[in-house]
């Protein structure tokens, strides 16, 4: 099994050097000494959640949460190409949380919450605020428990009309639409860059309208669909980034 992965605050400034030694404490140290209950010995890695990671021995775990490590190696993971980016339609309930979840697991690299025309669930104000929150400490997380040192950027909420911007900007921009009336190809039959950055909207649980249809096609997104059933918005992210890491190689 690898070792667990403990996040530090990257605006700490995060530089680990070989040979030397690294305090852990605040609520990643409490999680390490009172519910891992990591002794000295142990291997551990610590990341800023930005690609930044160093191999860590355990050298004593004091109190309830203060753990000293001693840095046995550093690296710098160059962001991984092509970047992934999913354009989320909100989900009921807390949908929204599994969907950012699994995404974050299988390796998605950007999470874009969308205020779809059909969605049931509202981001606004403060609880726009909270949900978003949700959103990203779940990304954390998940990041975390996958063991991944580079953890998905949750943006805020875009529009229709925004995610229309970003689809253009994309080297691949898509659609996931169920229905072969709006001429939906197969998304594993898809022209897939190497390199730059792919961008894949998922709607809400009512579809996305024509009326967003056609804004995104405008906009140079291609329509697709993943396979003969159709599965749920909190779902076909996860089902879609991972046909995408595999067919890009990124899975290789």
């Amino acid at each position: 099994m690898t070792a667990p992965v403990f996040v530090v605050d990257p605006a700490g400034g995060f530089a680990p050097v070989p040979g030397g030694s690294f305090v852990l404490d605040g609520a990643e140290g409490r999680h390490a000494v009172s519910v891992k209950r990591l002794r000295a010995g142990e291997e551990v890695v610590l990341t800023d959640g930005t690609g930044r990671w160093a191999r860590c021995v355990v050298l004593a775990a004091e109190g309830k949460d203060r753990l000293e490590v001693r840095v046995e190696a550093c690296t710098d993971d160059p962001p991984p190409a092509p970047r992934i980016t999913v354009v989320q339609a909100l989900p009921k309930g807390d949908r929204g949380e599994v969907a950012v979840e699994t995404m974050t697991e299988t390796g998605v690299d950007a999470i874009v919450p969308w205020q779809a025309a059909r969605c049931i669930t509202q981001w606004r104000g403060d609880r726009g605020a909270k949900s978003l929150a949700k959103w990203r400490s779940t990304a954390r997380e998940s990041g975390k428990q996958s063991r991944r040192t580079r953890f998905p950027e949750v943006t805020e909420a875009l529009s229709t009309k925004q995610v229309a911007a970003l689809l253009a900007g994309a080297d691949f921009a898509g659609v996931l639409h169920e229905d072969q009336e709006y001429g939906s190809e197969p998304l594993a039959a898809a022209e897939l860059p190497a390199r730059g950055e792919i961008v894949l909207v998922v709607g809400p649980e009512g579809g996305v309208s024509p009326e967003e249809l056609a804004a995104f096609t405008a906009a140079g997104a291609g329509v697709y669909r993943l396979g003969p059933s159709v599965l749920r918005t909190s779902t076909a992210g996860t089902a879609a980034g991972a046909l995408l890491l595999a067919r890009t190689g990124r899975w290789g």
